[in-house]
């Protein structure tokens, strides 16, 4: 899937963006509102494109931005900007972007520029392969020395290192992932160990650009494939009972790794139905290890505590630079549960006022908040909302507004600190009120039974 950086300093176009980026099948990984954001956070996510806007605040403009991304960063750009005119597109073409979209705009004009710009990435040369191999692991192919240190960099960067690796080849893990891109990474880096180690593999998946890195690997028999169908996973288990490492007098008596992509869509009773018969092989003494891979938007807590009753190394991901890891029993790991989005929703714009005071501890704008909210929760708050608070707290002197380039901050009044300190305080001792009552009832069934 694509990563995307959208760079904007009005927060509903970078909302609308991120949603009809989503729409088309594109990971919107980030949003910049300034020409110096952009530049920063194109270092550090290394996105596969940007969509630049040009006239922005701050001592950067975005073709500025764009001219840094490409050229240093080999990261193509493509400029959506409400400016047409002569001037501003000869500046602009100077850079060598990619496309030049003009506001407003419709998503075919978009989904058409995204995908020019990925088949015809910036930059030329040695240099635009090495760095396009920070930014897509998968594409990469392991030829030099040179070549196997820029692959340590790209997996640190994905994450991969927070994966139980002594664990890799000799336990099975449950990943709980909501990235597409880490979950990828990480099914070539197991693959990878396990030929590197002489241990047969099996890869199970639905759909996975995985496999066209090893087609040696699976020519030479080092790697089996089986394509599982969207609707039936359960032939899965058909397909392990007829395979000659796992049925009748052959046996394997060496590791065999199996890494099942479970596909998004499956049925969670078919999901445990495949992970007991996976554990099942254990106490049939083959030495199984591998990977179970579920996508965490898609479950509930229900069938993760179930899963971790069974298989207690657990992996969740929930981005390129997010990962928990549940090791050993010690932790319960059966206690991690999955708030459903639509619960998020209702509680984040019902409790808007508390989430607005909590991010006031420093000079923000609405847009800041919005922004931040977004990237919290995954939720879309109405920016009216937002300004409605921030305003109404400026009336009360509770907040000042101040100006950073275009920007309008809001800061905290002394009088204003006192009060959000106070205001935060009442709210976390009515939710701790509400959730005492809910322990006390929930003790009292427990005594009644």
């Amino acid at each position: 899937m694509p990563k995307i950086l959208v760079v904007d300093d009005e927060a509903i176009i970078t909302m609308q963006l991120e949603e009809r980026l989503s729409t088309m099948g594109y990971a919107v990984i980030g949003m910049a509102a300034s020409g110096e954001e952009a530049v920063e956070k194109a270092r550090r996510l290394q996105p596969d494109l940007v969509l630049m806007d040009i006239v922005m605040p701050g001592r950067m403009n975005g073709i500025d931005a764009a001219e840094i991304i490409i050229t240093d960063l080999q990261i193509p750009v493509i400029f959506v900007t409400s400016y047409a005119d002569d001037k501003i597109i000869e500046k602009a073409k100077h850079v060598q972007p990619s496309g030049y979209i003009v506001k407003p705009f419709n998503e075919l004009e978009v989904k058409a520029a995204i995908e020019v710009a990925l088949f015809k990435p910036a930059g030329k040369g040695i240099d635009t392969k090495i760095k396009k191999s920070l930014r897509d692991p998968l594409s990469f192919q392991e030829e030099s020395g040179e070549e196997k240190e820029i692959r340590s960099v790209s997996l640190d960067r994905s994450g991969i290192k927070t994966i139980l690796l002594k664990d890799m080849c000799t336990d099975i893990i449950l990943f709980l992932y909501s990235d597409q891109g880490v979950k990828e990474i990480t099914f070539k880096f197991a693959i990878e160990e396990g030929v590197h180690k002489g241990i047969k593999s099996l890869f199970a998946y639905s759909h996975s650009p995985v496999i066209k890195h090893f087609l040696q690997e699976i020519k030479d028999g080092k790697l089996i494939t089986y394509r599982i169908k969207d609707d039936d996973i359960l032939s899965f288990i058909s397909y392990l009972k007829q395979h000659p490492f796992f049925s009748g007098e052959n046996v394997s008596s060496s590791s065999v790794q199996i890494l099942l992509d479970l596909p998004l869509n499956a049925a969670q009773n078919d999901i445990i139905t495949v992970t007991d018969y996976v554990f099942s092989l254990r106490k049939r003494a083959i030495p199984v290890s591998g990977i179970i891979a579920v996508n965490i938007t898609s479950t509930d807590h229900h069938l993760i505590e179930t899963l971790s009753l069974t298989i207690p190394h657990i992996i969740i991901s929930t981005g390129t630079e997010t990962a928990l890891s549940f090791a050993h029993h010690s932790f319960p790991s059966q206690s991690v549960s999955v708030v459903p989005q639509t619960t998020i929703d209702e509680v984040v714009k019902k409790s808007l006022e508390p989430v607005v005071l909590s991010l006031l501890d420093r000079p923000v704008s609405g847009y800041d908040i919005v922004h931040e909210i977004h990237n919290r929760y995954q939720v879309l708050v109405p920016q009216a909302r937002i300004y409605t608070l921030l305003y109404h707290l400026e009336q009360n002197g509770y907040l000042k507004m101040k100006m950073s380039g275009k920007s309008k901050l809001y800061v905290p009044t002394q009088e204003g600190r006192v009060y959000i300190r106070k205001k935060l305080n009442e709210f976390r001792h009515i939710f701790q009120h509400i959730l005492n009552g809910v322990t006390d009832e929930s003790a009292g069934d427990n005594k009644d039974t």
